[in-house]
């Protein structure tokens, strides 16, 4: 897992050296703003313990300082199509950022880190661990309040679970609306009038 953490940690560092370049080099007044979101959706999970399909749902929120850039924090409760009242529930968190913006798609990449919940058959223990989720994605903007988030994909790494590697990964898809409105910055400058 080592691997896969310094991959997404590597990946995350280019796509934010992008965003940094393109900052010095674009006109300060090109390109979007800050904005905050609030999401939920439905996901399907393949369980590495017991070998399950566990579907369920999620709620998430974006914060962005700049478009590009952001913090992403989701609760996802995977407790249907389940076997023997196993269940799963996650609370992630981490950074969250726009590779590129064509048109209106804007695809993505994340690396949470949060807590990941199991309940095991019939109830007879549960136990919560660290989990490390890199993830990847594609939003698609209806307008400059809802998007939909077509899909969602996300591979957790738990550590210490005591029965073996815990791996679990999975799809999701929902919407997304802004709760504060998108700042757009001007796409042009006025320019200053000159005094005769």
């Amino acid at each position: 897992m080592k691997c896969w953490s310094g991959f997404f940690a590597a990946v995350m560092l280019f796509c934010l050296g992008l965003s940094v370049t393109k900052a010095q080099v674009a006109p300060a007044a090109v390109g979007g703003g800050s904005f905050v979101a609030v999401g939920g959706g439905v996901s399907g999970y393949e369980s590495v313990y017991g070998q399950l399909h566990l579907a369920g749902g999620l709620i998430y929120a974006d914060a962005h300082p700049q478009w590009r850039v952001g913090f992403e924090g989701e609760a996802r409760f995977l407790r249907y199509h389940t076997a023997e009242d196993i269940s799963e529930t996650n609370y992630l968190g981490g950074l969250h950022v726009t590779i590129l913006q064509r048109h209106h798609f804007d695809p993505y990449a994340k690396f949470l880190v949060g807590m990941g919940r199991i309940t095991l058959p019939f109830g007879y223990a549960h136990g919560s661990f660290l989990a490390l989720a890199p993830g990847a994605g594609i939003d698609y903007a209806l307008n400059k309040t809802v998007s939909i988030r077509a899909i969602d994909f996300e591979y957790q790494h738990w550590e210490g679970f005591p029965y073996g590697t815990m791996n679990p990964y999975g799809i999701s898809a929902g919407i997304r609306v802004r709760v504060t409105p998108l700042a757009w910055v001007p796409h042009s400058v006025r320019k200053r009038r000159v005094k005769p």
